[in-house]
């Protein structure tokens, strides 16, 4: 009897699956070399010997919208149910470095994260929330400087040290070039801006991590699992190879650079990502930057749920895609999860949204099991296989990458940019097709369905009542204080000074985000992208 042909499997990072996999499959894998154990080089298990055994990851979902004091009752709110740290939101005009009565600014004002003008803000939005014991996540970019400035005189008000003091920034210029667009300035005082940020916390925020290289918004522009970690990797690349031309050795500050990685598709294509992307960051930070220091080959990452991966089709199936998600991230190793909420393809997330994607972490932690051990899909014949597989594609498609000339010359000319628009017009085309299978949107649909999605209100009147704060802070400020520290701003931006110190002196003394943004924009003039995008 005629055997019947099974269904070819390919996997979105272009690997051809097996229908069964045996020791031949891993004959060529070395345990001590390519896997290792827990805790030691090159990190394949895990960067900590007992992992979550230990401690769990740190759940920190995205939060922030409307006034500092909204969002300081939405920090609130979540840090009462069991989450213990924050990632803060931004709104746009934050983003781009614009005051909230800017012009451009107008309906944007707090519609989509936290508008944030001047160091009243800032401390509002922590107003009793103790940053000493609460980790805090900004995310943010164009104006990562700033934003990081008002944090740190927001701890030091609090009475917290600065080199006591905890707590990530994106910080990723580089990708918004590729992905959400949120920059400002040409591509090389971006990167000086953030070899500012790292040269500064080496020396006085030893324990904070100033970049958070962002492969996860690469992914949702449409990126592949592999271009998601090679283009990340290449980035981190380029700001290692920036601050170390400074003179600042690589252990000391190497340490202090994390990853926030995207999870949605393929259940074992994702977790062999992040084993074969730990192993490689750990072989480049010591064979290409010579680190002495095995704190500073570990691969650090927040992951959790991608939102591209959510549907406005059918939106309760969220709340199980994110629960498939956060496991994954689990079995990945993580230190840090986020989950996008099951209404985030509509809104920004509802308390109840937001509660539903923090159980749901806890509910890993603390029922099923992931906890246990270290690694638990360690030795599967398919695992191992698919982490050394993806992580020869990962290597080739850095190759490509130094081939362009390296990653800042590729983004400048709008190379990844061009790669990561055909692959996101591929994927969609694919799903059109029906040649990849979205549950609720091209199988298993329901017509003329109902979705019971709570929508965000915006309201204006809070935006009202922004504008009126931030003109009663310009009235009472002292003018020549801010006069003098924004010329102070400009003279070191003509300048080789680090920006840092005189950024937080312009905060201290309420400069707007607004103003300091335009000094820089003087200086550095404004990113025009590149023709033919």
């Amino acid at each position: 009897m005629k055997e019947k042909k099974v269904r070819d499997v390919v996997l979105e990072s272009g690997i051809s699956v097996k229908p069964i996999y045996g020791p031949e499959d891993v004959a060529d894998i070395d345990y001590l070399r390519d896997i290792g154990e827990p805790g030691t080089y090159p990190f394949t298990r895990g960067i900590h010997k007992y992992m979550y055994r230990y401690r769990p990851w740190t759940m920190r979902q995205y939060a922030g919208f409307g006034t500092p004091q909204e969002s300081n009752q939405r920090f609130r709110y979540l840090i009462e149910h069991g989450q213990n740290a924050l990632n803060v939101a931004f709104d746009l005009p934050s983003q781009m470095g614009l005051d909230s009565d800017d012009p451009l600014a107008w309906g944007e004002v707090g519609r989509v994260g936290m508008a944030v003008d001047t160091l009243h803000d800032m401390a509002m939005a922590f107003e009793g929330i103790p940053v000493d014991k609460i980790s805090v996540s900004l995310t943010i970019n164009g104006v990562a400087a700033i934003m990081m400035a008002m944090y740190f005189v927001v701890a030091e008000t609090q009475g917290v040290p600065l080199n006591k003091l905890r707590g990530t920034a994106q910080n990723d210029i580089l990708k918004e070039y590729i992905g959400r667009g949120t920059w400002i300035f040409p591509v090389e005082p971006s990167i000086r801006l953030i070899g500012d940020t790292i040269e500064f916390c080496a020396e006085n925020v030893p324990y904070y991590y100033p970049v958070s290289v962002c492969g996860y918004h690469i992914r949702e522009s449409g990126a592949n699992p592999v271009q998601e970690i090679a283009y990340a990797y290449a980035i981190a690349s380029a700001y290692v190879e920036h601050v170390r031309e400074r003179g600042v050795d690589v252990d000391d500050f190497v340490a202090r650079l994390s990853f926030n990685f995207d999870i949605w598709g393929n259940i074992f294509e994702q977790v062999a990502k992040f084993r074969a992307a730990r192993r490689l960051w750990a072989k480049i930070v010591r064979e290409r930057f010579g680190a002495t220091n095995p704190k500073a080959m570990q691969m650090k990452m927040i992951a959790g749920g991608g939102g591209g991966g959510l549907t406005i089709e059918q939106p309760e199936n969220n709340i199980v895609r994110g629960a498939y998600y956060a496991l994954v991230s689990a079995l990945s190793g993580t230190q840090t999860m986020a989950l996008c909420t099951y209404d985030e393809a509509y809104t920004i997330p509802t308390e109840k949204a937001a509660l539903i994607g923090l159980r749901t972490m806890q509910l890993l932690v603390e029922e099923m099991g992931v906890c246990d051990t270290v690694d638990p899909l360690a030795g599967s014949y398919y695992i191992e296989r698919l982490t050394a597989d993806l992580e020869e594609k990962i290597v080739a498609e850095m190759e490509k990458v130094e081939q362009m000339g390296g990653i800042v010359k590729a983004i400048s000319e709008g190379h990844i940019q061009r790669e990561v628009a055909r692959q996101a017009y591929l994927y969609e085309q694919a799903i059109q097709k029906g040649e990849i299978v979205k549950v609720g949107v091209n199988k298993y649909r329901i017509e003329e369905e109902e979705r019971d999605v709570e929508l965000h209100e915006y309201k204006p009147e809070q935006a009202e009542e922004k504008l009126r704060r931030l003109n009663e802070i310009r009235s009472q400020r002292d003018g020549a204080k801010v006069i003098e520290a924004l010329e102070n701003v400009r003279r070191a931006a003509e300048g080789t000074d680090n920006l840092m110190p005189y950024i937080m002196e312009a905060v201290r003394a309420y400069a707007t985000v607004g103003e300091m943004t335009q000094v820089l924009k003087d200086v550095f003039g404004e990113f025009r992208e590149p023709v033919g995008l």
